[in-house]
């Protein structure tokens, strides 16, 4: 298999040689070189967008017990788009959406001294709650606007420099949707979303009390499928949350020995997905042989082109932003990002522009986007920058490379 295009590593003796990843074909030349269908909107984005909306709209129209019995169906049968996000998480984030908006809007205008422009939202859920405090799912929607709001007070500056107001009213939001998810257990009602809730509270536990393995692990035997709760385990078992880097080794071996009948060896490079690519001591120690077993497995598993757009955005664009840190953690990412050339040459089919553009911010779930369309452009730019690497040499003769749905094609000029 060959390297990567524009990154060589000679690991004889102690020279290890990483070039920046450049293109050699002009923007220009890449469209005469490169012809792939583009899906400027797929059916995973259709799917979540409709899902939130649908969330969204009966929220509005104060048909609540319709929602919750939406929820409820959508979080008991598992339901997911296609690209794999649960649809009650959906239907949760738009039914508090708009006041949660309002409230970052506020906070962000400088209005935080106005007690009616930051509250006057989740009173009104909490209105909501009080007419039906027995639901656990319109509890649940109230409890998540409390834990979105706890983090907009808490910013993603390092803990040591929040102000004192904002710590505190982090913490009177943290425990707030605990007071409100304490009469009702995620397994008790077999149920994903109140089970990923708990795990989302896990930042407002005291230390001592908090248990994070065993929290995620119950999320994660309530929804195996779901490779978002094992992506999120990884990432929170970081030293820069609540774990260590063992713990992240033996949680990622734990995880992938129990969902081994679904996943293959998938389950560890899910837990070590994004937590590698944010941290350099976590990916000079992962298992590299595990982890690029469990990629051909999630393809396996999950041939769609979501997850193709995904993990071969993932292996050109995201693991490349963290090169000339650690040198060891380098020698792992040349050898996971040699996956891109499999990737791409034997399964992607079509380009998904706002999949690449969201890896090269990390998969940053949090982060605002003023232009949509500027966004997905430059999603698409990288997409075809990284298939111009890979292609580099077919393109240099003067080929034309022709994606297909069954693949590349290279034709002669």
């Amino acid at each position: 298999m060959s390297s990567l295009p524009g990154l060589t590593a000679r690991f004889s003796g102690r020279a290890v040689d990483f070039p920046k990843c450049k293109t050699p074909v002009s923007p220009l030349k890449l469209e005469d070189a490169l012809t792939i269908p583009v899906a400027e909107c797929s059916r995973d984005e259709e799917e979540c967008r409709a899902a939130r909306e649908r969330g969204q709209f009966l929220a509005r129209q104060d048909r609540w017990s319709e929602l919750s019995d939406e929820i409820r169906t959508a979080d008991n049968g598992r339901h997911r788009t296609i690209g794999g996000t649960a649809v009650a998480d959906l239907l949760a984030y738009g039914a508090r959406c708009d006041v949660v908006a309002a409230f970052e809007d506020a906070l962000n205008d400088g209005r935080c001294g106005s007690e009616t422009f930051l509250s006057d939202g989740i009173r009104g859920l909490e209105f909501v709650r009080q007419e039906q405090p027995h639901d656990p799912y319109v509890n649940m929607v109230v409890a998540l606007a409390h834990i979105d709001m706890a983090w907009t007070w808490r910013g993603t500056v390092r803990e040591t420099i929040i102000p004192r107001m904002n710590r505190e009213k982090c913490a009177a939001h943290f425990d707030r949707a605990r007071d409100l998810l304490h009469p009702w257990c995620g397994i008790e009602l077999d149920s994903p979303l109140l089970q990923s809730t708990c795990c989302a509270m896990l930042a407002g536990v005291p230390a001592a009390s908090r248990n994070v393995a065993d929290t995620y692990e119950d999320l994660i035997d309530l929804d195996p499928r779901n490779p978002r709760h094992m992506r999120a385990l990884g990432n929170h078992l970081l030293p820069r949350w609540f774990g260590t880097y063992q713990a992240l080794e033996l949680e990622a071996r734990r995880t992938a020995a129990r969902t081994h009948d679904i996943w293959g060896a998938g389950g560890y490079t899910w837990v070590c997905f994004d937590a590698i690519a944010l941290d350099e001591e976590a990916c000079a120690g992962v298992d590299i042989e595990f982890f690029v077993d469990g990629l051909r497995d999630i393809v396996r598993v999950c041939p769609g082109q979501e997850t193709i757009n995904l993990l071969a955005a993932y292996c050109t664009v995201t693991l490349l932003s963290g090169f000339g840190i650690n040198e060891k953690a380098d020698m792992a990412r040349v050898q996971i990002c040699n996956a891109a050339d499999w990737l791409i040459r034997d399964h992607l089919t079509e380009i998904h522009p706002l999949i690449w553009a969201h890896a090269a911010d990390g998969f940053a779930n949090n982060m605002r986007i003023s232009s949509p369309s500027r966004f997905a452009a430059r999603g698409r730019a990288n997409a075809l920058q990284a298939i111009a690497h890979l292609f580099r040499d077919e393109i240099r003769r003067g080929n034309r490379v022709v994606f297909t749905p069954d693949g590349p094609q290279v034709h002669t000029a």
